[in-house]
């Protein structure tokens, strides 16, 4: 606010300016100061795979998405509702930057979330067993308001991968969301059976 009030003193197109008007101007561009800080810590919290924005979709390439579907989505109210959102396809088709996209929009949005690959995520949940961390992982999970899970089924769920997994979707349903990405849409299905109501989008590219 310091600098604005600077650039006011220093630049002469203010003068003509009211008190009120030139004050409104210093707090809105504080505000804006503010909300782009926070989306900056944000996106790092969020360690997005990709560096992708809703508005950067390509429609014009037919892969069967649906764009009042995606408009719809991009509005978060989903996240808001504390649904999951569960995007399925083969592989090539768009599926992990469709889902950042949608992380980034949510982060936009004032949301806390967290990116990270499917394999990566039972790494580090068998990790935080072995460490005595494993509570502190699920809180700090239980307090990201997106979680975004990519590329479930590349490989066969063992049992413990499969209970790890429910325990926390389950843990999450009616306070957070969960968007999975997977190839196997029946996989999706057997997971999330019984857990919070979700949009879901799929397609074949």
């Amino acid at each position: 606010m310091a600098e604005g009030f600077k650039e006011q003193l220093e630049q002469s197109s203010f003068r003509d300016l009211s008190f009120e008007e030139r004050f409104g101007m210093l707090v809105e561009r504080q505000w804006t100061w503010k909300e782009n800080k926070r989306l900056s810590r944000f996106l790092k919290e969020a360690k997005l795979k990709l560096q992708a924005c809703i508005e950067d979709i390509d429609y014009r390439t037919p892969r069967g998405l649906e764009k009042p579907l995606i408009l719809s989505l991009a509005s978060c109210n989903w996240i808001r509702n504390h649904q999951n959102l569960l995007i399925s396809g083969p592989t090539g088709v768009g599926k992990t930057f469709l889902a950042c996209s949608f992380a980034q929009k949510a982060c936009r949005e004032g949301f806390r979330t967290f990116y990270i690959r499917t394999s990566q995520f039972f790494y580090q949940i068998t990790l935080a067993r072995a460490d005595g961390s494993y509570g502190s992982l699920m809180k700090r999970l239980s307090k990201t308001d997106l979680l975004v899970l990519d590329d479930l089924g590349l490989a066969p769920l063992t049992d413990t991968e499969r209970r790890d997994l429910l325990e926390v979707i389950e843990d999450r349903t009616a306070s957070t969301s969960t968007l999975i990405t997977s190839q196997l849409r029946s996989i999706i299905g057997t997971i999330i059976s019984g857990t919070q109501p979700s949009p879901m989008l799929s397609w074949t590219g």
